[in-house]
């Protein structure tokens, strides 16, 4: 079979997609190579494909997988809204190099795509590729910095600080408790990405072109699912094409998953931020001594910034504008197809690659090394206005909110409470900030 033959669709299509050099990820180039293999295994098993033919397939679908003809995959991510050029340009590079490389005469239509469609092939492939992407780089990260977490939790679990509502001045709490929020805040979302994860895990393979399975053997999507799960070991299952093939949302509710999880990695991150200000003219309660390994400025000396953190805040902002994208692209299309397949498995692969590398790094160069200036944290929470909420009990709001007045003058809360006739023994147990970190009245009403 000549060589122009095979590969004359990539080329038409080259002219009619856009080329902004945006190509498929690793991860869905492997997805592809995957299904063409387990398509080709099941066709040869149901007497479909001769063997050679089969063989061939699979070994080159294996090399597809593997990495070796990703410079080959060279269709734009904005393309024909079913993915039929990543479809296509895959089948040509499989009959291609089946014929180059083992001799084999092979169609990329007749063979390569038997029993298939690109409007159920590439449906499947990037859910393949989203729940490999989740298990393989984004659970394994979250993971990390969930024990990270959990080791400081418990590490600062006596270290006093000041609580800050909208900012100012509040009860004391630890470092230990107001990291245990976000802790039990990231326990949640993986509750919550695991769950979704499993809807991703439904597969159209075998719908072909609408749903019905015309020009494909009965048996074949649910065959294919099974040599998928062979290879993965990840418990796919084939459902209902009409909705899978249609409907991608399945991937917007694993989008708005990692989009969850993206704000509350945020919010841990402008609180680091802020804590980590200074030092002279911040809060200065904390260090993160690896943020220190690069200079913080180009024209002042010894500056030293949040780098990693801001790193990790900016692909936050990039992922939280994919998921805008697959949202949008998930309403493309009418009656039996998605018309916005391609950019939402780009999209999708994408916030769990960008998500990945920002977790791992900020678990490994912030969260772990992340220290505390205990005295400084001290002397804020003995300094807070807040500490007079500890006499509300006894002396009532308004005349509380009165001697808040005269702290505000400069006068200490030893002196106030002095006034209020508390020895000094009792004013310092009183002042054990610790103590002020747990329910209950530290005054009781009289």
């Amino acid at each position: 079979m000549p060589e122009f033959i095979i590969v004359e669709f990539v080329e038409k299509a080259r002219d009619l997609y856009l080329d902004t050099g945006t190509r498929f990820p690793r991860r869905i180039i492997w997805a592809m190579g995957l299904i063409k293999y387990a398509a080709a295994k099941v066709n040869v098993e149901l007497g479909l494909l001769s063997s050679d033919v089969g063989s061939a397939i699979m070994r080159v679908s294996q090399e597809l997988m593997s990495g070796k003809y990703d410079d080959e995959v060279i269709l734009d991510v904005y393309q024909t809204g079913s993915g039929t050029g990543l479809n296509m340009n895959i089948n040509e590079v499989i009959a291609k190099h089946a014929y180059l490389d083992l001799g084999v005469k092979v169609h990329p239509n007749d063979h390569v795509n038997l029993g298939q469609s690109s409007n159920d092939v590439v449906p499947t492939a990037i859910r393949v590729a989203a729940v490999m992407e989740y298990v393989e780089s984004l659970r394994p990260a979250i993971n990390d910095l969930i024990v990270s977490l959990r080791r400081k939790v418990n590490e600062f679990s006596d270290i006093v600080k000041p609580g800050r509502t909208h900012l100012r001045d509040a009860l004391p709490v630890t470092l230990g408790q107001e990291l245990s929020g976000y802790l039990d805040a990231f326990l949640r979302d993986v509750q919550l990405l695991d769950y979704t994860i499993n809807f991703v895990k439904g597969l159209p393979i075998g719908g072909t072109a609408v749903g019905t399975g015309f020009n494909t053997h009965p048996r074949f999507g649910d065959e294919v699912v099974k040599v998928i799960n062979e290879v993965t070991g990840l418990d796919f299952v084939r459902v209902n094409p009409f909705m899978s093939m249609k409907l991608l949302t399945d991937l917007v509710m694993l989008s708005s998953a990692i989009k969850a999880l993206s704000l509350d990695l945020h919010r841990l991150g402008q609180d680091i931020r802020l804590m980590f200000s200074g030092p002279f003219t911040g809060l200065n309660e904390i260090d993160i001594p690896t943020q220190g390994e690069v200079a913080g400025s180009s024209i002042m000396p010894g500056k030293t910034n949040p780098v990693t953190v801001e790193s990790l805040l900016q692909a936050i902002a990039q992922v939280l504008g994919l998921d805008k994208s697959i949202e949008h692209a998930s309403m493309l299309g009418e009656f039996e197809l998605s018309m916005g397949i391609p950019v939402i498995g780009y999209d999708i692969i994408m916030e769990m690659s960008i998500l990945s590398e920002g977790i791992r790094k900020f678990t490994k160069l912030v969260i772990d090394g992340l220290t505390p200036n205990v005295d400084v944290m001290r002397r804020y929470a003995e300094k807070s206005l807040a500490l007079i909420t500890m006499l509300t009990p006894m002396i009532g709001y308004e005349k509380a909110a009165e001697l808040s007045r005269e702290l505000m003058m400069g006068r200490s809360i030893r002196d106030v409470l002095k006034e209020l006739g508390f020895s000094d023994d009792e004013i310092d147990n009183i002042l054990n900030l610790k103590e002020l970190t747990k329910p209950g009245f530290k005054v009781q009403r009289k």
